[in-house]
């Protein structure tokens, strides 16, 4: 963080006066004037929690994506295959079991497995061959695409949060104000969705922590950066890289527990999956996991707050943010130059 305000003051005064901004806009109370100019503050709040919170959903699928895309270098198309087929086992488990947390253990161990399975079988035997990697994941996507079709059929399913989860929470942001008593309204936000949002945080921080303070860690990116002087040196890189693309498949799996949890699991959620991944791992720059955060929360605001505004435009603004960063930084925003 020092070096990047040393590098780039600027930009640094940039971002900080727009978060000053914005959190003056969530916590401070709206005047007569300033609800007529930018609509009623619920609406904005609304608009605030919804990005976040479908950013950290974004998240935990693109984290695992970018571990295997960023890091590996295995342009792994099926990966929302996996998040479809978390969310439906996720859906199975907790019908079965009554139990929404059993589910995640479950469902991270049994997609996690199909990962081990897809990088050794796979990925193991076209290394390095980008085109090759590309056709062989959109097929296997296409495959499970209508393997899942096939056993669950075209109709949507939702997995129920559990009792100690459900309803709306307050928190201690003023969400209006009544003009003639002077009453003060809070917001009230959906619990699981503050729950989801608060585990996307802990395991981004686990994850950054993996990456950079283990020696797990330190295998993984030398593995990437130079393969044959790691294994030389006697180290088992193949088994490395095949407990990576293990986790991220597993992280897709959850995330589809997650998805199905406050939004619906139907046939082309995959799609609509992959390419948010693809996105975030883009703006944030690939094989960075504060990059996929950040770029997660930039574009889960710019869908909501699009929807909120204007829903004529809205799917517009993510291609948009994409494409500027692809003009002015593509390697992302916190992606390293190669």
């Amino acid at each position: 963080m020092n070096g990047f305000i040393s590098r780039r003051p600027i930009w640094s005064l940039v971002i900080a006066v727009a978060v000053a901004v914005l959190l003056w806009l969530v916590f401070a109370p709206w005047s007569a004037e300033m609800e007529q100019a930018l609509g009623r503050k619920r609406l904005f709040l609304n608009a605030i929690f919804g990005g976040v919170t479908l950013g950290a959903l974004y998240f935990l699928v693109a984290s695992g994506f970018t571990l295997i895309f960023g890091l590996m270098r295995n342009v792994n198309l099926a990966h929302g295959s996996l998040y479809l087929l978390g969310g439906y086992l996720g859906f199975e488990v907790s019908e079965a079991t009554g139990s929404w947390l059993v589910a995640f253990p479950v469902v991270f161990v049994v997609v996690g497995a199909l990962g081990l399975l897809l990088q050794s079988q796979v990925f193991r035997r076209i290394e390095g061959q980008e085109l090759r990697q590309t056709m062989v994941t959109i097929g296997l996507s296409v495959v499970i695409a209508d393997v899942l079709l096939w056993i669950w059929g075209g109709q949507s399913y939702t997995i129920l949060a559990p009792d100690w989860l459900s309803g709306p929470v307050e928190l201690p942001i003023v969400s209006s104000v009544r003009a003639d008593t002077g009453d003060v309204s809070y917001l009230r936000y959906p619990a699981v969705r503050i729950a989801i949002l608060v585990a996307a945080v802990v395991v981004g921080v686990g994850m950054w922590l993996v990456l950079n303070r283990t020696r797990l860690g330190m295998l993984v990116r030398a593995g990437v950066d130079d393969r044959e002087m790691l294994a030389a040196s006697g180290i088992r890189i193949q088994y490395v890289f095949l407990a990576v693309f293990a986790f991220g498949a597993g992280l897709a799996g959850v995330g589809g527990i997650v998805g199905g949890t406050f939004q619906s699991l139907s046939p082309g959620e995959d799609t609509r999956f992959l390419l948010a991944s693809l996105v975030v791992v883009i703006v944030g720059g690939m094989g960075s996991i504060p990059g996929a955060a950040i770029g997660a929360l930039v574009i889960g605001l710019s869908e909501q707050f699009g929807l909120v505004y204007a829903p004529t435009y809205s799917v517009v603004f993510t291609f948009l943010i994409m494409a500027a960063v692809l003009a002015f930084r593509p390697q992302g925003l916190l992606g390293a130059g190669r």
